[in-house]
């Protein structure tokens, strides 16, 4: 959802900013265990409670999360439940998570493959894809029988497709025109 992503934006920046010279990864942990706990229905449920306060939310929450949080983490978690934002606290992990890798030059790349991929063939395609797009990929494979053949690379925004599927529906289109 469009908006999650524009009111999460600031937050996971003023948390990025924050954590200069800091564990951005522990951060990253922390924030990633928040976010799990409030993605939950019962927990957005409770939030939404008019008889519990924002204090009690943030109680819980940390309480939950089964971690020790730094403070930046729970400043974080305040501004986000005093704000009555903490439907978007996922998107605000994944875009801290995005801005985290972002920093050590990393992304994360999702290779769709009409077949399984071995680790040597895996290995190669990262390599191939790594000096296309230009930096570290941390890949992570889904097989999808109806690409008939080829691969599908998502990495951030940017799409690379060369999936038999993907060049019969040109073809069609061509055809079609």
């Amino acid at each position: 959802m469009a908006e999650l992503a524009t009111i999460a934006r600031p937050y996971a920046e003023a948390l990025f900013r924050s954590a200069e010279g800091a564990d951005a990864n522990g951060l990253l942990a922390q924030v990633q265990a928040l976010a799990a706990v409030a993605g939950h229905a019962d927990m957005l449920r409770f939030a939404d409670n008019p008889k519990v306060t924002e204090a009690q939310v943030v109680d819980v929450l940390t309480g939950v999360a089964k971690t020790a949080l730094d403070s930046k983490v729970v400043n974080l978690l305040r501004a986000v439940v005093d704000n009555g934002r903490l439907v978007a606290l996922p998107e605000i992990a994944a875009q801290f998570n995005a801005l985290v890798k972002a920093r050590s030059g990393t992304s994360d790349a999702l290779v769709q493959s009409a077949f399984p991929i071995d680790a040597a063939q895996l290995s190669d395609l990262v390599a191939t894809l790594e000096r296309r797009f230009g930096r570290k990929l941390n890949a992570s494979v889904v097989v999808d029988p109806d690409l008939i053949g080829g691969v599908r690379v998502a990495v951030g925004d940017e799409v690379l497709d060369t999936s038999v599927k993907a060049r019969l529906d040109k073809m069609k289109l061509s055809l079609t025109a």
